[in-house]
């Protein structure tokens, strides 16, 4: 894992940051400050899990990129689900030690994160953006990564990782001559070339084509069945269902819901979804919806029928039954909520 340190951010107040403690009489409030309606929870032990946020915040100036984040992630794969600037990149960058919280407690196998030499050699970080020099030949690359690790024969740490991400027969070649698959796995041998009992990927299916990502996902699945603890980022629903039992939510910078993905899809599947409906008889189409109970509400606005459902899979059922048995002709179904930011969105509101 290579990078420097960014210097703590000079922390700004925000409304919802706790009073800084008083240092004098003078400086006591005219009133009592209210009491919280519930005390914050305890941190949890920093060793029973190899990751834990507790009530993490990071904020650069005014920006606030990590707001009051708290979980676990353990062994296996878990994924880190969220829009573009959600706040997925920082929280990584905290647990990989990059980044100091601005508040709360990261801690990685035990130890806080930020400024821990020795944790650091237990943790292998993929970074979104590659960063591998064209000049270097993916061995190089793999020995210089091993050698930072201090690691007595980097020579054969360096075969190890590489045949383990399956790039033996290319490692001698410049990297300049890689396709994107073959970089991101070579990155990955860089990151696991001191054989870490936790791993870190930013976004590693960005740019990848099928077949490369399926390549992707079966390695990481190998990877986790050894035991080691997998979290990964990605704004894109379906990898994270292929590949992670458990996923974490992540939208605006707040932590908006975490545990199996079926449950979250469920929460997602079964929120309100509203569809614009074209069809030859608006108005008998709608009267015809709302006697039945897969419809919440219908609107006729602006020449467009807008229908308001949380019965997904009922209402794909009936629409074309109900158009068929009112002598409708549907022309287009059209939902208007389907992208990330409003599927995130609810779950935060939930």
């Amino acid at each position: 894992m290579t990078g420097t340190p960014e210097p703590p951010a000079t922390p700004q107040p925000t409304a919802s940051e706790p009073p800084s403690q008083l240092t004098s009489a003078s400086q006591a409030p005219a009133v009592p400050l209210p009491a919280p309606l519930q005390p914050p929870p305890p941190p949890p032990d920093p060793g029973r899990s190899p990751i834990v946020l507790h009530r993490a915040s990071r904020w650069f100036g005014n920006v606030v990129a990590c707001n009051d984040v708290s979980f676990e992630v353990g062994p296996g794969v878990t994924g880190l689900l969220g829009p573009n600037g959600a706040g997925k990149s920082t929280i990584l960058g905290m647990i990989a030690g990059l980044l100091p919280p601005s508040a709360g407690m990261v801690t990685l196998l035990g130890e806080p994160a930020w400024r821990h030499p020795d944790v650091y050699r237990r943790v292998g970080l993929v970074p979104e953006r590659e960063s591998v020099p064209g000049w270097l030949t993916g061995r190089a690359f793999v020995r210089y990564a091993a050698r930072l690790q201090g690691l007595a024969d980097p020579d054969g740490a360096a075969t190890v990782a590489i045949a383990t991400v399956d790039l033996t027969d290319a490692a001698d070649r410049r990297t300049a001559t890689y396709s994107k698959g073959m970089k991101q796995r070579i990155l990955l041998a860089a990151a696991l070339v001191h054989d870490p009992p936790v791993l870190l990927l930013d976004e590693p299916f960005n740019g990848l084509d099928p077949r490369q990502r399926l390549h992707m996902m079966a390695l990481l699945r190998r990877l986790a069945d050894t035991g080691r603890t997998i979290l990964f980022s990605s704004h894109i629903l379906e990898e994270v269902e292929r590949l992670a039992g458990r996923v974490l939510v992540i939208h605006a910078g707040r932590l908006a819901a975490s545990g199996d993905f079926r449950a979250i899809r469920r929460l997602m599947t079964d929120r309100p979804h509203t569809y614009t409906i074209h069809s030859s008889n608006d108005r008998v189409l709608a009267a015809a919806l709302i006697a039945g109970d897969a419809v919440m509400g219908a609107a006729l606005e602006d020449g467009r029928l807008e229908v308001r459902t949380a019965d997904l899979t009922g209402f794909g059922h009936r629409l074309p039954r109900l158009a068929r048995e009112s002598g409708v002709s549907l022309f287009e179904v059209r939902p208007t909520d389907e992208s990330l930011e409003s599927v995130f969105a609810y779950l935060v509101q939930r």
